[in-house]
């Protein structure tokens, strides 16, 4: 069901903001005018007019009361029409400037942007009136349709008019829905009729049609894991809230507006706003953004509590069109699989606007998502923030974030997130130029010292690492929706859909291990006595179609290589140097089965592995791994499978039933170079910040307990292959 009206609130309150008292009377005069002219009116009295008194009546007085008018020059107008675009509602000091500029009067500029407003409001209102028209012809027709049709329905037995308990059962549900949708908009019209003056009128209904979205429903979720043994619930995970308050929501779209237009403005916005770093990174000035919003949502309330502000700004062309780009950016489940990386979890907790005319252009939600850095060694961030998507009128999409936690009654957060979010423009050729910016106060004093660098610079959750990611994604989506095999793709891959299953197969291999490898607060992770910086967890698969049921222990930790990010990446994907550091290869020789290309780097593939086992003894293994990389980090993941479940995947089979216990790295850069003797010319030419992570089944009964020899036996598995991949980086070139 789609909001119409409070998508109409937030049109409408972002073309006009709250009216301060000055400008109220003026709103009061903009009724009784319907037309702008391109002049201002000036009263014109005669000195005979100071003569009459006030029984002088009659055609001569008048006409000495009738109005002159003062047509403006091309120029004026320019000037005038330039800043109206930037503010509509100029101040005193804004209008007498621009008077000056142009040897006008301060009223006459005050008139010409008030006949403007009135303008505008009247074309919008014109719009918007044939739209609903248009739709309660619709509307009509339809139900004149549903008329006809019940008219016709007869029972089978006597053929007489057919009662209700003899209707469908799909018939009965839709009259009952439809009962509970008009409750819905009576409740939903008292809350706007206190923002907007007015309760919502019958056109609501004309969204009724469309699947309804309700405000009391379940939130949508995603994620791994639970708590300690698995399976926890969500509720377990992210910091409890409540759905959206009933006297919040005006609140909020007033939040989201105000955020958007923050957004907007810092997006295009070049020097002194954002300068360059060294890494050719665009980072806010924050001075010069507080003097620009003084008062704005991105002042710094927490700086005394330990925060710091961290802001930067990226741009990409993505080989996407924008309408799919905002469906990702919208649709939390999209969301969380595109950016698997860096969202951890991720929740729908209230629509309060689902958008018009079939697409996301007004939509608005409350959210709440984990983002995350690969390494359990770096604390996530949690946000609890409205989601605000707006098509403006130059075909520019905008999608921002901006933090609620002045509405969140909850325990403090470390993280708030200023008005963040995207700029996306159509190109001629179908693809979109994205405009990012992340804008957070953040508390991150418990981040490990071998990343604190990474996460000041801005590349550990910056902008430069959302495009990164959405750029990559994309990629793959092209790979992963092509009807012909590339003449990249190699080995036993001979049919297309062969083809779409292995991929399929791999993507929920990587969204396995990526939402399971970071410190979530949905895991238990433990650290090993004796080793600071490996990390253990346990969790149980019961029923789970995708893993073998049983006890499953994870261990990750993260080190430090002196090697660039992209020669670890080569040598630890490579399968030539695989049984350098991989102990389950046993030394055994690793062929490449199948190579499938999805992306511009050549590294970015997927291949099926055969390691032929150099004991006789012992049967050989297929190994599927994806191996990814990007402006800010690379990934190398991989899971053994079943030979027998991987020939059904092979010939266009469900991929969904194969079991899977992925393991792997992340490869990020190191941006201490300096202070580690390594001299860094750009991003990636210094060493590499590397976490491994190892998923094992130690027992196939979901209910047994865990053994201490088990954890010993991981730890050894843990520092042998950390001692054998430092070797492997080091003395191999790549």
């Amino acid at each position: 069901m789609f909001n119409s009206d409070l998508y109409e609130n937030l049109n409408m309150f972002d073309m006009f903001q709250r009216p301060s008292d000055s400008d109220q009377t003026e709103r009061n005069g903009d009724d009784d005018n319907n037309d702008t002219k391109s002049g201002t009116e000036v009263d014109a009295p005669s000195a005979a007019d100071d003569n009459q008194g006030p029984a002088s009546s009659g055609p001569s007085r008048r006409r000495a009361k009738r109005k002159r008018y003062h047509r403006h020059t091309q120029r004026q107008i320019q000037e005038m029409e330039a800043l109206f675009k930037e503010c509509p509602h100029p101040d005193d000091k804004q209008r007498k400037q621009l008077s000056r500029e142009l040897g006008l009067d301060p009223l006459q500029v005050k008139f010409w942007f008030q006949n403007k407003r009135t303008q505008l409001k009247a074309q919008t209102e014109r719009h918007e009136n044939g739209l609903l028209k248009a739709e309660n012809e619709k509307l009509r027709a339809e139900n004149h349709r549903y008329k006809e049709a019940l008219n016709n329905i007869s029972c089978p037995t006597c053929g007489g008019p057919a009662a209700l308990g003899e209707m469908s059962f799909e018939e009965q549900h839709l009259r009952l829905e439809n009962a509970r949708l008009r409750e819905e908009i009576e409740r939903i019209s008292g809350v706007t009729a206190k923002y907007v003056g007015k309760p919502i009128g019958p056109s609501f209904s004309r969204f009724a049609d469309r699947a309804p979205i309700s405000f009391g429903t379940q939130p949508e979720f995603l994620g791994e894991y639970g708590g300690p043994g698995g399976g926890g619930g969500l509720g377990e995970v992210l910091r409890p809230v409540s759905v959206t308050n009933e006297a919040d929501k005006p609140l909020i779209v007033e939040l989201a507006v105000t955020a958007m237009e923050e957004l907007i403005r810092m997006a295009q916005s070049g020097e002194p706003l954002w300068v360059t770093d060294e890494n050719s990174i665009d980072v806010l000035n924050e001075n010069e953004y507080l003097r620009i919003f003084p008062r704005g949502i991105g002042s710094k309330p927490f700086a005394n509590l330990g925060f710091r502000s961290e802001a930067s700004r990226e741009a990409a062309v993505i080989i996407m069109n924008p309408v799919n780009l905002v469906e990702i950016l919208m649709d939390v489940n999209q969301w969380s699989r595109v950016f698997c990386g860096i969202v951890s979890r991720a929740m729908t907790l209230d629509v309060l606007s689902t958008g018009i005319a079939g697409n996301y252009n007004g939509a608005l939600q409350v959210m709440t998502a984990e983002f995350q850095l690969p390494s359990p060694l770096v604390p996530t961030r949690e946000n609890y923030f409205a989601r605000y998507c707006k098509r403006h009128h130059d075909g520019i999409w905008a999608v921002v974030d901006v933090s609620l936690d002045n509405l969140r009654h909850a325990p403090f957060t470390r993280c708030r997130r200023r008005p963040s979010g995207c700029l996306i423009q159509e190109l001629p050729n179908g693809y979109s130029k994205v405009i990012w910016v992340e804008n957070v106060e953040v508390d991150d004093r418990g981040v490990s010292d071998i990343y604190k660098t990474l996460v000041i610079t801005s590349l550990a959750f910056g902008a430069k690492r959302w495009v990164a990611t959405l750029d990559r994604q994309c990629e793959r989506l092209a790979s992963a929706m092509a009807n012909n095999i590339p003449a990249g793709d190699l080995g036993v891959l001979n049919s297309s859909d062969g083809r779409k299953s292995i991929l399929k197969l791999a993507e929920r291999m990587v969204n396995s291990f990526c939402t399971g490898v970071g410190a979530s607060t949905a895991h238990a992770w433990t650290t090993l006595t004796g080793s600071d910086e490996i990390r253990v967890m346990t969790r149980k698969s019961i029923d789970d179609p995708g893993r073998p049921p049983g006890i499953v222990l994870s261990a990750a930790t993260s080190f430090w290589v002196a090697v660039p990010p992209r020669k670890a990446f080569n040598i630890l994907r490579s399968e030539k140097f695989r049984s350098e550091w991989d102990i389950l290869s046993n030394g055994g020789v690793v062929d490449e089965m199948a190579h499938i290309a999805n992306g511009r780097d050549p590294g970015n593939c997927v291949s099926l592995l055969r390691v032929n086992s150099a004991n006789a003894s012992q049967s050989n293994m297929l190994i599927l791994q994806e191996s990814s990389n990007d402006a800010t980090g690379s990934y190398v993941i991989y899971a053994p499978v079943d030979f027998a479940a991987m020939n059904i995947v092979l010939t266009g089979g469900d991929p969904d039933y194969v079991s899977l216990l992925p393991s792997g790295f992340a490869i990020l850069p190191d941006c201490e170079g300096p202070n580690r003797g390594i001299e860094i010319t750009e991003i990636g030419s210094g060493g590499s910040l590397v976490t491994l992570a190892f998923q094992i089944l130690v027992d196939s009964a979901p209910n047994s307990k865990i053994s201490v020899g088990s954890v010993a036996t991981v730890n050894s598995l843990i520092k042998c292959t950390l001692e054998r991949i430092r070797t492997a980086v080091m003395c191999n070139d790549a």
